[in-house]
């Protein structure tokens, strides 16, 4: 699969790691320009490369999106339509400013996300595992007792996309709903948020039967 990753932090670099390792083609991007991303570049190795923000959501088949909340106005909406795109992202308001309708609940930041990304299929994902954990616990558990991440989404087209990244990874995908009653029960906050949970007790936490 061709996946764009628009954030080369913590989150953002891991996925790239794990992703190229399972024989995807990545093309990672920062806010600072692909000049400042030689090193991890040289690490990721021949299926992987540096780009612009725009590059990225070009080329992904699903674009992962590990920027601060605060900064979701600048992706790049254009290129991004019709994509699936995947928000790793989380609100915390002494680092993204205060925002009304987040602090008393009416939305959850991912529906925001979808709402300034109207053409894209936005997918909550990968928001609430710490990197390090992302990096070292998949197939942790073997087939029968894997770590879970829960998923939140309204296309029913996209989500299975997110599953077999997840899938690949060596997590277990757990559908926790949509973006408005689903990302409320994974958001900071939360007793699931970086729990790191075999999937059977998450889907007992989150309120959901398995598949």
């Amino acid at each position: 699969m061709r996946i764009g990753i628009i954030g080369a932090g913590n989150v953002g670099a891991t996925l790239a790691r794990l992703l190229v390792q399972t024989d995807n083609d990545v093309a990672i991007a920062n806010s600072r320009g692909p000049e400042t991303l030689g090193e991890l570049e040289k690490e990721l190795g021949e299926h992987a490369r540096t780009v612009t923000a725009a590059e990225a959501a070009e080329f992904g088949d699903v674009v992962v999106v590990a920027v601060p909340f605060g900064r979701y106005r600048e992706l790049p909406a254009t290129e991004l339509n019709g994509k699936t795109v995947v928000d790793a992202g989380n609100y915390y308001p002494e680092r993204d400013g205060h925002v009304a309708e987040l602090d008393d609940g009416r939305i959850t930041s991912s529906e925001l996300v979808q709402q300034y990304l109207r053409g894209a299929h936005v997918v909550k994902a990968f928001n609430a595992m710490r990197a390090d954990h992302l990096r070292e616990f998949g197939h942790e558990g073997g087939a029968n007792e894997r770590y879970g991440i829960p998923v939140s989404g309204d296309d029913p087209a996209a989500k299975p996309q997110v599953f077999e990244l997840i899938e690949q990874l060596g997590f277990e995908p757990v559908d926790a709903g949509g973006l408005a009653d689903g990302g409320r029960k994974h958001q900071p906050g939360t007793d699931v948020f970086i729990a790191d949970l075999p999937a059977r007790e998450l889907r007992a936490r989150i309120g959901v039967e398995p598949v």
